[in-house]
């Protein structure tokens, strides 16, 4: 009878350090679905509004441009951010092949794994900070009922101005 409890429980081990960055990869898949979401959703807002500069007045198709290049910008930041988010996945794969190459060839890869760990959090971490800021570009740019919303400062101003009484 062949006996292989420490390659198991060596093995058990390696998995045990190869959950939390599957847990990680999770994530990113969740985080590229949802960037795929919105960068599918400007995609068709600057198809609609291409469309409708074809037919629209001098004054229509300025205002359509100034909404395209907010659209162009949003969407540079989400493909940023999707390439970030690639990136992390791509490198959290590594690490997991590296803790497994490791544990069986008795390598000792702590450094590198460390560093592409770490690296793929930063990655992560860039992706998150573009899409905050697509984000709020987005917010930004709403207008509600055709009326574009007030900067804090502004309300503060107006605020502050006395109303005449009649």
């Amino acid at each position: 009878m062949l006996s292989m409890g420490p390659q198991v429980a060596n093995l058990g081990q390696v998995i045990q350090l190869a959950v939390a960055p599957v847990f990680l990869l999770a994530g990113v898949g969740t985080t590229l679905n949802a960037l795929a979401t919105r960068v599918g959703r400007i995609i068709d807002r600057a198809r609609t509004l291409e469309d409708r500069l074809v037919h629209a007045s001098p004054e229509q198709a300025e205002e359509l441009h100034k909404l395209l290049r907010v659209l162009s910008k949003r969407a540079t930041l989400i493909n940023r951010a999707i390439g970030l988010s690639v990136t992390c996945g791509l490198l959290v794969s590594l690490v997991v092949a590296a803790l497994f190459i490791s544990s069986a060839l008795g390598i000792h890869l702590d450094a590198p794994i460390a560093i592409t760990f770490v690296i793929a959090l930063l990655a992560l971490a860039a992706a998150l900070i573009y899409f905050l800021r697509e984000v709020i570009l987005a917010t930004n740019s709403l207008s509600f009922g055709g009326v574009r919303p007030v900067s804090p400062a502004v309300d503060k101003a107006a605020a502050a101005k006395p109303v005449a009484k009649e």
